[in-house]
């Protein structure tokens, strides 16, 4: 009986995270701009030229390419890493090239990133890779146990909290890496190549998580040179091509 009290609440709390998520994401999805923008690179070469794009609020987004074609930089402007050469780049009403510090900060607190190579840390279980976010967020311990449970459920890890990243595939590393960009319940979440090292299963698993964080209300850009996967999807589509975006 413990045993069948343990996973009634188990669902129940996923039930109630979900919940929670979509209302978040529903009254917080954040819209995205591109104005114009244009990125050149210090050796003169371009990532993007007078780029334009409108990202509605708690839409799916695949933005596709070849490898080097400026999809990697063009989610760095979104988060701020790199900065404009020209134009302007806004995220939630705010122009992100302007902000710094404190303001770039609470600004990137309101999105998920999720990363081709993981970006795990090593000597941490998957449990902690998860929360240290909120962690250096400074939640209370009550509320970031609260909300590990139900995330690590929503990506099928919920067995494996207290595995290190080495003890893991690929497929679940990269889960790991979408339940840490998710366990804030962020309105934004970005996913930059996240199947490109993973096969078609595994892949199609990653896209379907995405998806249902979406279905919660999130917005999601998803940046791939997989066209079959984005086929298969059938959600709207933006292309870089030599510098160019084009929204299909």
């Amino acid at each position: 009986m413990p045993v069948l009290t343990t996973e009634v609440k188990t669902e129940k709390s996923v039930a109630q995270h979900s919940s929670e998520t979509q209302q978040h994401a529903s009254n917080t999805a954040t819209k995205v701009q591109l104005q114009s923008v244009t990125k050149t690179y210090t050796n003169g070469c371009h990532a993007l030229l007078n780029a334009n794009l409108e990202v509605k609020k708690g839409e799916f987004l695949f933005i596709t390419g070849p490898s080097g074609s400026g999809k990697s930089t063009l989610l760095k402007l979104l988060y701020g890493q790199e900065l404009p050469t020209q134009g302007e780049v806004i995220v939630d009403e705010c122009n992100v090239g302007a902000l710094r510090g404190d303001r770039l900060s609470l600004l990137r607190r309101r999105i998920g990133i999720v990363f081709q190579d993981y970006k795990l840390i090593t000597q941490r279980t998957v449990a902690e890779n998860v929360t240290f976010v909120l962690q250096a967020q400074g939640y209370t311990r009550k509320e970031i146990q609260r909300r590990l449970e139900p995330t690590l459920k929503l990506v099928g890890l919920l067995n494996k909290a207290d595995c290190f990243p080495d003890q893991l595939s690929g497929g679940e590393q990269q889960r790991v890496s979408i339940a840490r960009a998710i366990v804030s319940t962020p309105p934004l979440l970005l996913a930059d190549e996240p199947t490109g090292n993973l096969d078609p299963d595994n892949s199609w698993q990653v896209i379907q998580i995405l998806q249902k964080l979406n279905s919660f209300g999130a917005t999601v850009i998803v940046t791939t040179h997989d066209e079959q996967l984005v086929r298969r999807c059938n959600q709207p589509v933006a292309q870089v091509r030599n510098g160019q975006l084009f929204r299909k």
